[in-house]
């Protein structure tokens, strides 16, 4: 190494200096991050751990590599704002791969996303046989590649070889019947009349009822039509009427509460009705108005490929593209490489670049274990896990250098099985030159990264710090770390007893299904009043059996509907109810809040608004709503925020400076509420109370519970106010009683740091989905089953123990609990387990094992199982 070449080596910086980080709930911490080493951010929900690495890594990396930018560019480019930062040195150009990436529109498909499709259409293009006009097949020729018109050798017809463009769904290449979707809409016949007792008159065709068309019975009765018999009963020709009958003016007599009318209205028959209610559903509430009169199916013209005629007509060894897509990638892997031996020598050199790129693509994606996946599924069906691991290997494939990547849980959706092929993708990475930051749960990833950072103590305000940083044997020993004895297995597994299952015996839901999609037909048995998992490699069948077959079916067997057709049979033990809760965000916007959510906010709403100094003013009930009320800020709409357009720098988001971030108008705060404490009186203001966590708020509320006799009483001071300080007497006790109760469930939920206040869609997936269960425990459950999917996404070790005592708390009211998952702990702590497999789409779609979890682990027909006995420690 010459003089020049170490100095510069010794020169160049060792790790990302962060100095001051004030994002959301850090405070004003100073951190080293090391760069060109796998680092991972570990930490309980709402440690700080998304803010460090979002907040701070990749918002700064990112937003300083656009400022290089010209102003004309950046300002047709989304841009991160800066960070609430003093400095942030050695930063490296950033990208994010974030827990829930976008789904793509309608035409999506894993094939586009991964943009192997691509690749494949080229080939088809350039090294498939071509049809002439009247149906000869030419052999493959370079002729194509040259672009030189060619006829054919039978009937000297010209041959035209389609472009890659015309072989795209996308686009030239689209079915003309449904555009390039697969799929055609139309109007489901049965649901329209529903009921055929009834009389067009007493509301027998539904959507005119539905839509508001109530003069149609009228105008369909000028053509003919009885309106005051039976639909059973009518012609055939009176029915054709309703469904089909022509847009026609007639002269009728309509009565109305305003009397009578003569009009001439244009009929619109049942069929018309929906579909042009279909074409004006431009938000989801309308959508789902409408939805329900119609069904999807496949299309007729292109049998669900998506592809023109002309699209399918090019052909690969006997294939056409349709035929490719529908194949399982591991199948496509192994059939592209024989592609250059079927060719003419003059053409293998093109295929065999073709071949190497096809194959460098997606060499990653089948050891991250999406091999089972066909280039023609759509984006909208794949899991978060699926598309984040798509992602993760463009990213790997892209090769970049000198680049930080900031993944947000990449091992979300990962079986046990799967994490060395994610390891593998990291490291690739790293070897080309980048730095790579994760912020993850997974054990079995935080073991086997270089640095660990672990955020904390707790949560919102009680963490925002760092507690431990190191390796992660260095962590595992640190007295502070919360995740250590998680690292080297001191901690242990089970933290429930397990209930004894005897399907002989004990009342069970029990189905049986027909072959749909990769799944075979299944004979599966769930114990009621239970907690079942579902486990199995990805793409094993676990979402097909639970959300497809399961859920749907015991939905229609509780509206007395006809079952799934895939559905066979099913007995649902009693079952009437199904909730499916899952992670994703709670409302749109920053208008829904933990206290709206909850229903606290009502509450807190009748108590201010029975106060002495609301009654006062005259304010009513609704005035203290910050969406619609007097009170709300009006410079803010009610939503805390402004945002700020600043032209070619990102828009900026601040505090509302009228209200302060309070939602209200300064008169807000002439409005207390006065309730004796244990101590004494304290007067509070609505924003007060919304800027505090839900620990501190219970202590308060409940403070006034025991001042007022407590909890067996709930009562307040029913004596008249004496002075200002004195309780307000007619303070509902009911609302005070339901504020207590539901402070009392969000702490119970491991929630008591989140602000009443608080934004919902701010939540993390864990505290959205715990919030999403507040609600039910206080309720008895025995008819309820709860469906839970990857519920330990986003969640701590130690946020995992507080879910399983949630889920435990409904199984004590009765309820049934089933959850699909891959964490290992979760599995271990299941009163059943039901193991899909053994691998996945055409290799997977049985259950290989079911039983107790010691039962799985002993079972060496199961690849969970295999996992599952090393983390239960068995012998």
């Amino acid at each position: 190494m010459t003089a020049s070449s170490a100095a510069q080596q010794q020169s160049e910086p060792k790790a990302i200096e962060i100095r001051g980080a004030r994002v959301h709930n850090l405070k004003n911490i100073d951190l080293s991050i090391p760069l060109h080493q796998l680092v991972g951010i570990a930490g309980v929900s709402g440690s700080g751990k998304s803010s460090l690495a979002l907040g701070v890594l990749y918002a700064e990396g990112s937003r300083r590599y656009l400022d290089a930018l010209s102003t004309y560019t950046r300002r047709r480019m989304t841009q991160t704002a800066k960070s609430l930062v003093d400095s942030v040195a050695y930063i490296p150009p950033a990208l994010a791969l974030r827990q829930r990436p976008s789904v793509g529109g309608v035409r999506s498909t894993f094939g586009t996303s991964t943009e192997l499709l691509n690749v494949l259409r080229l080939m088809f293009s350039r090294l498939a046989s071509h049809r002439c006009p009247n149906g000869h097949y030419h052999a493959p020729s370079m002729k194509v590649a040259a672009e030189i018109a060619f006829n054919c050798e039978v009937c000297g017809k010209p041959i035209h070889a389609p472009g890659a463009e015309e072989l795209a769904f996308n686009t030239l290449g689209a079915c003309p019947t449904c555009q390039g979707t697969g799929i055609v809409r139309d109007v489901d016949d049965s649901k329209i009349v529903p009921d055929p007792t009834l009389t067009i008159d007493e509301g027998a065709v539904v959507p005119w009822r539905t839509f508001g068309f109530n003069v149609q019975p009228a105008i369909v009765h000028e053509f003919g039509v009885r309106i005051d018999v039976p639909w059973n009963q009518l012609t055939t020709r009176e029915k054709d009427i309703v469904f089909n009958g022509p847009e026609e003016k007639k002269h009728i007599t309509f009565t109305s509460v305003k009397g009578v009318h003569e009009l001439d209205f244009t009929f619109r028959n049942a069929r018309l009705t929906v579909l042009d209610e279909l074409k004006r559903a431009n938000d989801e509430r309308r959508l789902a108005k409408v939805s329900k009169f119609v069904v999807e199916r496949e299309c007729p013209m292109c049998k669900g490929t998506r592809l023109s005629t002309l699209a399918r007509a090019p052909r690969i060894e006997g294939h056409n593209l349709a035929e490719v897509t529908a194949w399982p990638l591991t199948t496509i892997r192994q059939w592209v490489p024989t592609i250059p031996d079927t060719l003419p020598a003059s053409m293998r050199t093109m295929a065999q670049d073709l071949v190497d790129a096809f194959m460098l693509m997606s060499r990653r994606l089948e050891q991250l274990g999406l091999g089972y996946l066909t280039l023609d599924r759509s984006s909208a069906s794949l899991s978060t896990g699926e598309r984040q691991r798509a992602q993760l290997s463009r990213a790997v494939r892209n090769e970049t250098t000198g680049v930080l990547y900031v993944l947000d849980e990449p091992s979300t959706g990962l079986h046990p099985s799967n994490i060395e092929g994610l390891m593998g993708v990291m490291r690739d990475l790293l070897a080309d030159g980048n730095s790579v930051v994760l912020v993850d749960h997974d054990t079995g990833v935080l073991k086997r990264v270089d640095h660990l950072i672990e955020m904390g103590r707790g949560a919102g305000r009680l963490g925002g710090e760092v507690i431990a940083q190191g390796t992660p044997s260095e962590i595992a020993v640190n007295p502070r770390s919360r995740i250590g004895g998680f690292l080297d297995d001191s901690e242990a597994v089970l933290c429930r007893v397990r209930s004894t299952v005897d399907l002989q015996y004990d009342p069970c839901i029990h189905m049986t299904t027909s072959p749909i999609h990769t799944v075979h037909a299944l004979d599966v048995r769930v114990p009621k009043g239970r907690m079942t998992a579902v486990t199995g490699v990805s793409g094993s069948g676990k979402t097909t059996m639970v959300l497809e077959s399961l859920v749907p079916g015991l939905e229609a067997l509780s509206q007395n509907d006809k079952l799934p057709a895939h559905v066979t049979s099913l007995e649902n033990a009693g079952i009437t109810r199904i909730r499916v809760v899952d992670s994703t965000p709670i409302g749109i916007n920053v208008r829904s809040t933990v206290a709206t959510y909850s229903s606290i906010m009502d509450a807190l709403r009748r108590v201010f608004a029975a106060t002495d100094d609301a009654r006062k003013r005259e304010l009513k009930l609704s005035d203290f709503s910050y969406n619609t009320g007097s009170l709300r800020c009006p410079e803010c709409d009610g939503t805390g925020q402004i945002s700020l357009d600043e032209q070619f720098l990102p828009d900026a988001t601040i505090t509302c400076p009228v209200c302060e971030g309070s939602r209200y108008k300064p008169e807000i705060n002439d409005i207390h509420v006065r309730l004796a404490s244990a101590e004494a009186s304290h007067s509070y203001t609505l924003p007060e109370l919304l800027d505090m966590g839900v620990d501190d708020a219970l202590t308060l509320f409940a403070e006034y519970e025991r001042a007022n006799h407590g909890l067996a009483h709930n009562g307040l001071a029913s004596h008249e106010p004496k002075d200002r300080t004195a309780p307000d007497a007619l303070i509902p006790q009911a609302s005070l009683r339901r504020i207590h109760k539901a402070l009392a469930t969000l702490s119970d939920l491991g929630l008591g740091y989140v602000k009443l206040g608080e934004d919902t869609p701010s939540l993390s997936g864990g505290e959205a989905q715990r919030l999403k269960l507040a609600n039910e425990l206080g309720k008895r459950h025995s008819s309820t089953m709860f469906v839970l999917d990857e519920p330990t996404t986003g969640l701590h070790p130690l946020d995992v123990r507080t879910l399983l005592k949630v889920l435990q708390r409904l199984i004590d009211k009765g309820a049934t609990v089933v959850f699909i998952e891959h964490d290992l702990d979760m599995i271990a702590n299941a009163d059943y387990v039901i193991d899909m497999g053994p691998g996945g789409g055409q290799a997977g779609g049985r259950i290989v094992a079911s039983g107790t979890p010691d039962d799985l682990a002993s079972n060496p027909n199961s690849i969970t199982g295999t996992y599952l006995h090393e983390h239960l420690k068995l012998a």
